[in-house]
């Protein structure tokens, strides 16, 4: 019985680690998507352009490890400041499906500049979390799932903190909720946007450390972006705290099903689990369980 229940609580707090680091990549889809009603199907690819560049650097050995990490999250701001720049001002107040397409460019443009400076061969990752495992008391937890876990809840928070209890998240928080409105009381909608999409993009380059640590580095990788969607459309496209408690539900669910699932069907249990958590939520709650629920007066 005891071995039962310790089991059990090894696979709640796995899954719930893991949750928290799936939560962090869809905080990146729903600040972007907060901002400037954007739903980024390229999320995947921007992971993986941030894990290159962070290769890079590694590669490199000219710098010492925080030198290397620090110009690997500043080239990340570059690149959401780029990406807004040039590609998504321009589509303000442009159709929603528009900007779905572009989206949809950026993905296939992410990957062709992927492959034209580094290749399509694969590159070990560096190791910048210890793989050692952590043990706490009969628990046992991989290195990389632990430390990422608590760096993840700590990043919740902040960002949690940010959007409510300041000025600057609130100014954030109304241009979500309408452009015009924000607009009209004197908050730039095109700033709270280049915003929105620094953090998208360093959420997305300290999602490939945790995700691909030690792993390895293709192009093909970008389906981390996929694992996230279903806590994204779980929790609901604008809320922030809706990302971890959604994040907690889809690692834990998927943790339990490899456990004791995965062993009847093959081991695709686990892998489905997520899509059809997120079906489910989305025929009996298509906004997600902790989005907003907008009401038009005609």
């Amino acid at each position: 019985m005891d071995e039962l229940l310790t089991n059990l609580l090894q696979y709640t707090i796995d899954g719930t680690l893991r949750g928290m680091l799936y939560a962090v990549i869809a905080l990146a889809f729903i600040i972007i998507y907060r901002a400037g009603r954007i739903l980024n199907f390229a999320q995947g690819e921007v992971v993986i352009f941030g894990g290159y560049i962070i290769w890079t650097f590694f590669s490199w050995k000219i710098f010492p490890f925080w030198i290397a990490l620090a110009f690997s999250f500043a080239l990340a701001v570059f690149l959401g400041l780029l990406i807004e720049r040039i590609i998504f001002r321009p589509l303000i107040g442009q159709p929603i499906w528009a900007i779905v397409m572009v989206t949809i460019g950026l993905m296939i443009l992410l990957q062709g500049i992927t492959l034209v400076i580094w290749g399509g061969s694969e590159r070990p990752f560096p190791v910048v979390f210890p793989r050692a495992p952590v043990k706490l008391g009969k628990l046992t937890f991989t290195g990389v799932i632990f430390w990422g876990g608590m760096i993840s809840i700590f990043i919740i928070f902040v960002l949690s903190w940010l959007f409510e209890k300041t000025r600057w998240g609130l100014k954030l928080t109304a241009v979500a909720e309408d452009h015009q409105v924000a607009q009209s009381m004197g908050i730039s909608v095109r700033k709270s946007i280049a915003i929105a999409w620094v953090f998208g993009c360093v959420l997305s380059s300290f999602s490939a450390i945790v995700f691909l640590n030690g792993q390895t580095l293709t192009v093909g990788a970008s389906m981390i972006g996929l694992q996230a969607l279903p806590v994204v459309l779980l929790a609901g496209l604008e809320s922030i705290w809706g990302a971890p408690l959604a994040g907690i539900m889809v690692g834990v669910g998927e943790s339990l099903a490899a456990a004791y699932l995965d062993p009847h069907t093959g081991g695709a249990m686990s892998e489905a689990f997520p899509y059809i958590i997120m079906l489910v939520s989305l025929l009996i709650r298509p906004q997600g369980l902790f989005g907003w629920k907008i009401i038009e007066r005609i």
